[in-house]
């Protein structure tokens, strides 16, 4: 292994969650269509930016993998959930979604530190703080659904208000 490389231990956990960022935008990606077809265009449409951001999630760690001389081994995707009794509950089920991708970077933060491979921590700090972001913003979610309940205009407003989240191009990608 030449100095630039990356070990085999960090390179095997960060296929694995380039696996997990494709599960996780093909589970959004499955969260939107469900929300397309109930009529809820504007919670379709959160869930369509973030299939996109779970994309470019994955694309940060192939273009690192790459970067350090590794090899990305792209994975089968396993089945994801296709229906959600409201959005309330597909909110509840990304929060903790999120919470266990939180794990996994932890868990490849942890590899790195082991390692001393202080290029892969520094990479991971940018997940680390999306990941806080991640999670607040589903925490948040629930809790505006809670305080809505059953109001018929509050959700159509909340629906309305969703329609408008764009794409932004993550940071290590810009440029790119």
């Amino acid at each position: 292994m030449t100095l630039n490389m990356i070990s085999p231990k960090l390179q095997d956990a960060i296929n694995a969650q380039i696996n997990a960022e494709y599960w996780s935008a093909y589970l959004y990606l499955s969260m939107a269509m469900h929300f397309e077809a109930e009529g809820q265009s504007g919670v379709a449409n959160w869930f369509r930016i973030q299939f996109k951001e779970e994309q470019a999630h994955a694309e940060i760690f192939i273009n690192y993998l790459n970067s350090r001389g590794g090899r990305v081994m792209l994975q089968a995707i396993d089945a994801v959930p296709t229906e959600w009794a409201s959005a309330l509950d597909a909110f509840e089920a990304t929060l903790a979604h999120e919470e266990k991708v939180t794990a996994l970077i932890n868990g490849i933060y942890a590899i790195a530190d082991a390692e001393h491979d202080y290029a892969t921590k520094g990479r991971l700090d940018w997940f680390v703080a999306e990941q806080v972001e991640e999670e607040e913003t589903a925490r948040g979610m629930i809790d505006r659904l809670k305080l809505i309940g059953d109001n018929g205009l509050a959700l159509y407003t909340l629906n309305q208000e969703l329609a408008t989240r764009v794409y932004n191009v993550p940071a290590p990608l810009a440029g790119k």
